[in-house]
């Protein structure tokens, strides 16, 4: 017989080869709780990760087409200027009707899409929604004059509505008051 060295008394003395019979009574019931509440946990956070993804993509859908609406905002308020400059004695011809056809069209397909014009006229100077390019005589704070339709794409600001802005009354017309 052999001598036995010390590596071989350490592995006698562990249990050597005899079969691991779990160092905890109850130690498969632990693991199985532990392995279902990490698949609760993993579900959970896949039913998370589904929702958000939805929430993202139902966004990226919504706000995918503001470049493209951008960029045929200019033309929607060429169209308008044309229509509004409409000399008297064509404004009933039938070209012109079908002109504002087009341009009821094209609002319509804007409308569908959640791009909705911002009020400006008579409302209060809002820097969140308007953009300010002069100031004149009429009542302070207020939008007396739109230079060029905002527009909203669901909740987003899409293009400032650009604005002239009331600076009260001139000191003329104050001391025209006072002295009258």
């Amino acid at each position: 017989m052999m001598p036995l060295d010390s590596e071989d008394i350490r592995d006698e003395s562990a249990g050597g080869d005899a079969p691991e019979t779990g160092a905890e009574p109850g130690g498969d019931a632990k693991k199985a709780a532990e392995y279902l509440a990490a698949w609760q946990r993993a579900q959970a956070d896949f039913i998370n990760y589904k929702r958000r993804t939805e929430a993202e993509r139902q966004e990226f859908n919504s706000f995918a087409n503001a470049t493209l609406v951008r960029a045929i905002l200019p033309a929607l308020d060429d169209l308008e200027l044309a229509l509004d400059h409409i000399p008297q004695e064509y404004a009933g011809t039938d070209w012109v009707q079908g002109v504002r056809l087009v341009e009821r069209k094209f609002k319509t397909v804007l409308e569908g899409q959640g791009v909705k014009p911002i009020l400006a006229l008579g409302m209060q100077f809002d820097p969140n929604f308007h953009e300010a390019l002069r100031q004149e005589t009429g009542e302070e704070g207020l939008v007396i004059g739109e230079l060029q339709k905002g527009y909203m794409l669901h909740d987003k600001l899409l293009r400032p509505a650009r604005v002239v802005v009331g600076k009260g009354p001139e000191a003329d017309t104050k001391e025209e008051e006072q002295n009258g």
